[in-house]
């Protein structure tokens, strides 16, 4: 201000920026700000100076000073407080501000009632004892006002759970209930179902018209910058719950923080100054944590564990979490102004439980129903499709327009004739189509606020029924919300089936959700999937050629399992390939990865040689603690966990050490496994399959019944029987002979076929180099690899060097050849 004198003036606006004063002016209903504008004012009409130096103290300010040092000993306060600072300066006939108080018409008395309230019953023996008021408010929310304020959902369901809070609750010493469950079990909606009950009056006489308080504890501990800050902060709290003698429940969400906050050197932490009260039955307090954090962090201390009482939350099934949706459900329409058919809240239910597996429920069926929403609602405030298409359209005939004008030859005029004509006829449908859209808007957003005011009759009713206003209460049930309700059920008539906006949620729309949080297509089975199902064993024979019946095998497992007639614990297929090499066990899950997750990378390999120690076998699962890699997970958790929709590839299983199998039994028959550091991983979206060389020798024995014998005498000798037991199939590959061989011939010649179509080169084998390739690349005892070997160095590698040297022209034909001894590659307009 450039002022040579700190007055009266300069220090109210100071203090006008303190949170105590801030208080006594709410309590007296007098607006903050008017009084900061005005002092602002005042200060801008005194005369500035260019002096350089520290200001003086005015003598105004230095007289106030002392007259509210002398009003803070007549209050026995044992330092000056912000209030009795403010109060005296306003008051003072010294200060210059003097006429502020009648400015704004600010009762003494009322401001002197409203400080004398404030600091009853605490002590003001300590420097900052005025921000240590009224602690609860600042560190704390009302739950209990926030169900009257609505801004808490109903609560469905959990009775049992709130029931066994309220008897805790009602004890004489050690009333302090702490609910222990996995995250988004609902921990803390049964907190705010018990301030439900206490708002409606639906708890015993020892509850009733208590305040249920939940404590922050980030704000509590935030900004504590000096040692014993945050003590003081904690205690200021204690001694408002004390004060209130049982009239306040604390809530502590996360109650593990409590363990070590605040904790500096020669400081104690929170947990440690709660334990006294707790035990006394002082303090009645409600607690919240996980298994984990609960086992990491309460458990080691005994002494704090003792004082709360545990309450265990299980997920809900899925049935119960429909029935949390179904309660939800208005709130969620009100919020959107989307309507939610019952078909979506049961596929929330079902199809969350069954493919998110890392969440649970009903947390995760919430998030579903709320993103199907949100994109709804995203869609309804966004131009829909088929205007956006037909604008860009009229966007891209007016720029053609621009440019044919410049023409005078007949054709273009024409052309240009043609043009306006189709844009007239465009225009048109789009001014048909906007006016479509906007009608349908302004029907859908009358919807939402009848929907909006709907939801807060609901909650008028309540709470007029809980005050015994049964005249207004009456009102509401048998006027308002009927009308309002047939003003809604109007507006959902007047769009019509052909609507540009869709405002539904439907099955298909939670199903789409799954899908983008999953990345898989899930069981609403869309006409693609299920085409493609149907479609799945001709598919595999086009690229698996010869193995008809194992393909048939596996694709019936397959369908039980998409069909959700099999046991839903279990993997998707759990199969044991046998057969001699190259005949098609590796290719049949790549083929099946391609198939069932749009992609053939979708493949969790594992060489099963690498693990036949003993010590490797923790590998898998992960290291126990204390060793190197703990941190890292183990190589199949870790990749399950992370691609829970894969196909698991066991490499020569029975190199593997016997430790694996024991492992192996607990995924294939519950479908899931527990890695080093107690996670459960899920593999019931995996398909697991396990391939063996084991009795490739019979591969050759004609007849096919005794082969299949002896390999699964093999099987029996190799394997233990609760291991082959738990197997959805032991399936036998056939060794590769002339015919079949032929054929994979071809499938190969034509790979490299399209692989040169995409080079715009074609390709054309003789018949005598493909007989040539049938005999040189035949090895029945290694498959079809040492054929796919036999093309690449023998054809493929004289193809490249022509393409390298003589650079043909696109649209050619490469012909393939032979000679006495070898193959011949050449263009074929070089044969003319």
């Amino acid at each position: 201000y450039r002022h040579p004198e700190v007055n009266t003036g300069h220090v109210l606006k100071e203090i006008l920026a303190d949170d105590v004063v801030d208080g006594l002016l709410t309590k007296i209903n007098v607006d903050k700000g008017d009084l900061i504008q005005y002092i602002d004012g005042q200060l801008a009409r005194m005369t500035t100076s260019d002096q350089e130096g520290q200001p003086m103290i005015s003598s105004d300010l230095n007289q106030s000073m002392i007259d509210a040092t002398r009003a803070a000993a007549q209050s026995s306060e044992k330092y000056l407080g912000a209030s009795t600072l403010f109060i005296t300066l306003l008051f003072n006939r010294w200060s210059t501000s003097h006429g502020l108080a009648d400015t704004f018409k600010i009762d003494k008395k009322a401001l002197l009632k409203a400080q004398a309230d404030r600091t009853a019953g605490h002590k003001t023996d300590n420097p900052g004892y005025e921000n240590q008021l009224e602690a609860l408010s600042k560190y704390g929310r009302d739950l209990v006002q926030d169900v009257k304020d609505g801004k808490i959902d109903p609560i469905i369901g959990r009775d049992e759970e709130i029931r066994r809070v309220i008897q805790i609750l009602s004890r004489k010493t050690k009333n302090n209930p702490v609910l222990i469950g996995e995250p988004g079990v609902g921990k803390t909606a049964i907190v705010e179902g018990l301030a439900w009950r206490i708002m409606k009056g639906d708890v015993p006489f020892g509850l009733k018209e208590k305040k249920l308080i939940e404590l922050d504890m980030g704000s509590l501990v935030a900004g504590a910058k000096y040692r014993g800050e945050f003590e003081e902060r904690l205690k200021a709290v204690l001694n408002e719950v004390k004060a209130a003698d049982g009239g306040i429940i604390l809530f502590i969400d996360e109650l593990h923080n409590l363990v070590g906050a605040g904790k500096a050197e020669g400081a104690i932490d929170a947990a440690n100054l709660l334990k006294p009260m707790l035990a006394r039955g002082e303090l009645r307090c409600i607690g919240a944590t996980t298994f984990d954090e609960y086992r990491k962090n309460i458990e080691k201390d005994k002494a704090l564990e003792r004082r709360f009482q545990r309450i265990q939350v299980e997920e809900p099934s899925v049935e119960d979490t429909i029935s949390i949706l179904r309660g939800l459900k208005d709130r969620f329409e009100s919020h959107h102004g989307v309507s939610i058919l019952d078909e979506a809240i049961v596929a929330a239910a079902v199809l969350s439980h069954r493919y998110i597996t890392d969440r649970f429920l009903p947390d995760k069926a919430i998030d579903l129903i709320d993103e199907a929403c949100a994109s709804i609602r995203v869609e309804m405030d966004s131009m829909p499709t088929e205007l956006d298409e037909l604008m860009r359209k009229i966007m891209q005939l007016e720029i053609e327009e621009t440019a044919l004008k410049k023409e005078t030859d007949d054709r273009t005029i024409d052309r240009l004739g043609e043009l306006r004509k189709e844009l007239a006829n465009l225009k048109e449908t789009k001014d048909i189509l906007y006016s479509k859209w906007q009608q349908e808007k302004e029907v859908l957003d009358a919807s939402k606020v009848y929907k909006e005011q709907l939801e807060k009759a609901r909650l008028d009713l309540e709470k007029a029924q809980n005050e015994t206003r049964y005249e207004e209460a009456a009102k509401l049930q048998y006027d308002t919300i009927p009308t309002l309700e047939k003003k809604i059920k109007e507006s959902g008539e007047r769009v019509q089936s052909d609507a540009l906006i869709q405002e539904i949620v439907d099955e298909e729309l939670i199903a789409k959700i799954v899908s983008r949080w999953t990345h898989i297509e899930v069981s609403k089975l869309m006409s693609t999937q299920r085409n493609k199902l149907l479609h799945l064993e001709e598919t595999l024979r086009q690229r698996v050629i010869g193995q008809d019946d194992a393909l048939q095998k596996v694709v019936d497992a397959i369908m039980r399992s998409k069909a959700q007639i099999q046991d839903e614990r279990r993997p998707i297929g759990s199969f044991l390939f046998l057969g001699p090499t190259g005949v098609g066990k590796t290719e049949v899950a790549k083929a099946l990865a391609q198939q069932l997750f749009d992609d053939e990378t979708k493949i969790i390999r594992i060489d099963m040689s690498e693990y036949m120690e003993k010590h490797s076998v923790s590998r898998l699962i992960g290291a126990p603690p204390g060793y190197v890699g703990y941190d890292e997970g183990g190589q199949l958790t870790e990749a399950v966990r992370r691609n829970p929709y894969s196909i698991i590839l066991m490499d020569e299983i029975v190199k593997a050490h016997p430790d694996v199998f024991n492992i192996l039994l607990q995924v294939l028959e519950e479908g899931k496994l527990t890695d080093n550091k107690g996670v459960h991983v899920d593999f019931r979206n995996t398909l697991i399959i396990l391939t063996s060389n084991l009795g490739a020798s019979f591969a050759f024995e004609e007849n096919l019944l005794s082969r299949e014998q002896h390999y699964l005498q093999e099987v029996s000798r190799t394997f233990k029987p609760e291991f082959i037991n738990r197997l959805d199939e032991i399936i036998v590959f056939n060794a590769l002979n002339r015919p079949v061989l032929a054929k994979i011939a071809d499938k190969f010649i034509k790979e490299l076929s399209d692989r040169l179509a995409k080079r715009q080169y074609n390709l054309e084998v003789t018949q005598s180099a493909h007989d040539r390739i049938l005999e040189e690349g035949f090895d029945p005892e290694f498959g079809a690899r040492p054929m796919k070997r036999h093309i690449q160095r023998a054809i493929e590698t004289k193809i490249a060097r022509l393409i390298i040297a003589q650079n043909p022209p696109e649209d050619v034909t490469l012909i393939v050849d032979t000679t006495q001894d070898d193959y011949t590659v050449k263009v074929k307009t070089q044969l003319n």
